[in-house]
């Protein structure tokens, strides 16, 4: 059974659970292109474009990039939360850029047809309840010649993370399926070409090397895969044994991770 539409909604109401898992990665990644960067980079436009961001968050690829933002750029950015849209006006204000910020359902784009020459989607589409017709709106208010670039996780991404669930939820990494994996590198790049095409996937290398226990927890705490789950204290005591003995054995604990991105032109 897919995601429930509720529990998106309690997820994201503000970007309290979105930060818990920006921090893992922001302070344990082993890649130090840093992944906003990364994203940033491969938006591969001219120096006058205008572009929507679906599922913004807290604009975290803009505040990231703020002094690269050229200044013929037209950005509007979008996300189903009002929570988000308020951290991303918050987090946005003093940057001298072109921002729109509204709150927006993918499903239902409140745009006119051929508007934008990019559409971004970072993260977000495997929450889309019906992803068809998010793809079919993204193509709408595309420009011919436009293009969405669409980033997502890999199958296994972060399964060393949540094998320490398991033993307490042995159902865990079908959860995370449920969640995830509707859209992922693996399968997404078929779902865009049923509506675009030129489809081609970047992948981001990187691992988590964790030296601290807390971040961990946090992380997994925050995660929509537990919804609905309530571990024990002595549950939780005995993953944070597990992770402190990785770190004590090997220097840390090391989350395997697969991310990157599927660029698609209108």
């Amino acid at each position: 059974m897919p995601e429930k539409l509720e529990d998106i909604k309690t997820q994201y109401s503000n970007d309290g659970n979105l930060n818990a898992r920006i921090a893992l990665h922001a302070r344990f990644s082993t890649n130090t292109y840093g992944w906003q960067r990364w994203v940033f980079d491969h938006l591969t436009l001219g120096e006058t474009a205008r572009i929507l961001e679906l599922g913004c968050g807290p604009a975290g690829l803009w505040t990231a990039n703020k002094a690269s933002i050229p200044a013929g750029w037209s950005c509007v950015l979008t996300d189903f939360s009002t929570g988000m849209t308020s951290a991303a006006t918050q987090n946005l204000a003093g940057i001298p850029s072109d921002f729109g910020i509204a709150t927006a359902d993918a499903q239902a784009i409140p745009a006119p047809d051929d508007t934008f020459d990019a559409v971004i989607a970072n993260h977000m589409l495997y929450h889309v309840p019906d992803r068809a017709l998010a793809l079919q709106e993204m193509r709408r208010v595309l420009r011919p010649g436009g293009t969405v670039f669409a980033t997502t996780i890999g199958e296994n991404h972060m399964r060393e993370m949540w094998n320490l669930i398991e033993p307490f939820v042995p159902d865990i990494h079908e959860r995370t399926r449920k969640v995830s994996h509707v859209f992922t590198l693996e399968n997404g790049g078929e779902q865009l070409g049923a509506v675009f095409s030129d489809v081609a996937r970047e992948d981001y290398a990187d691992d988590l090397a964790v030296t601290e226990v807390q971040p961990v927890v946090d992380y997994i705490r925050s995660s929509n895969t537990m919804v609905g789950c309530t571990l024990e204290p002595n549950q939780w005591a005995a993953i944070r044994r597990t992770i402190m003995a990785h770190i004590e054995v090997k220097g840390e604990f090391r989350i395997r991770k697969a991310s990157g991105m599927l660029m698609a032109a209108a």
